[in-house]
Formats: C-alpha cells, structure tokens, sequence
C-alpha cells in the first residue's frame, strides 16, 4: 500500500466554501467603505465652497464692492457666468444664503427637504450661516440628535475679511 499525504479535494472545497462564508460575512464589519465615501464627499464639498468662495471673492475684489454690507443699498453682488448670474455678498464673500447666492456660486444639487437632492441644506440666520449635509443624515440643527456629517459655511463678517468654513465628519 502506498502511504499518500495532503489533502482530498473534498476537503479543500469544504475549507474555501468555509473561508468564502466568513469573508462574506466579517469582511464588511471591518471595511466600512459607505461611511469613508461619505467623509470624502463631505471634504469634497468643503473643498468645492472654498474654491467657490475665492472667485467670488477675487470678482467682489475687482468690482470693488468688498467693502460693502450685504444690507447696503443697493446690495452688492458680483456676475459669476456670462448668463449674468449673480451672487449676493457681504464683505466680498458670498452671504450665507442658498437662493440668490451660494446656489449660484456651487454647482451642486440641494434642497431643505425631499429625497431627490444629494445634498440637504438649513439655513441659520442667527449665526449667518448654511449648513449641507448628505441626503440621508441627520440635520446639523435637529433638536434632538443634531447630524454630525456636514459642512457649514460662515459669513458673519461685519467688515471685509476670511469666511469660516467648518467641516465635521465624526458621523457620517
């Protein structure tokens, strides 16, 4: 008789069959891709309000209306696209609005409510400023529970100066 060593094929078949179930399984518990999509999406859009911000801010520069309030009469603004949109201001940087200024600076898809945007947004006049988060997150104003996946943009200037952008993704 020969004395034969290793493995049956039966039993390779039942140890990768056993690998694959765990791997299904395990694997997406350790690797949470959604969540750092979100994250960079969420930094993606910091980026793009940021971009946004300095060319409004370089065309408030050379219209020379930097220096104005957004209560100013009339109020200032800067064209942004040869269809002679325009973006309202304040102190040389876009106010913290969506109708009539960031949703003529960005270039992206938001709205306060419904399922069909990618991007939701809630205004705060006290503090002027906006808010976006991703559809399916929890508002950064909630009364309860407040979202901690956004990006809020701040134009609180009460003379020419830097805009704040702040971005939190500890729960996204």
């Amino acid at each position: 008789m020969s004395n034969q060593k290793g493995f049956t094929l039966i039993e390779l078949v039942v140890v990768i069959i056993i690998l694959g179930i765990l791997a299904v399984t395990a694997a997406p518990k350790f690797i949470n891709l959604q969540s750092d999509a979100r994250k960079s999406t969420v930094s993606g859009l910091e980026a793009a309000i940021k971009g946004a911000d300095s060319l409004v801010q370089s065309k408030s520069l050379i219209a020379g209306n930097e220096t104005q309030a957004s209560t100013a009469t009339p109020a200032p603004t800067v064209t942004v696209d040869a269809a002679g949109t325009t973006v309202a201001l304040n102190y040389g940087h876009a106010k913290a609005v969506w109708t009539g200024s960031l949703a003529n600076a960005l270039d992206i898809n938001a709205a306060t409510s419904g399922t069909t945007a990618e991007w939701l947004y809630v205004e705060d006049a006290d503090t002027n400023s906006i808010y976006f988060y991703p559809q399916g997150q929890t508002s950064p104003k909630a009364a309860q529970d407040a979202g901690t996946c956004y990006v809020q943009y701040v134009n609180a200037l009460t003379a020419y100066g830097a805009i704040t952008v702040n971005t939190v993704v500890t729960g996204c």
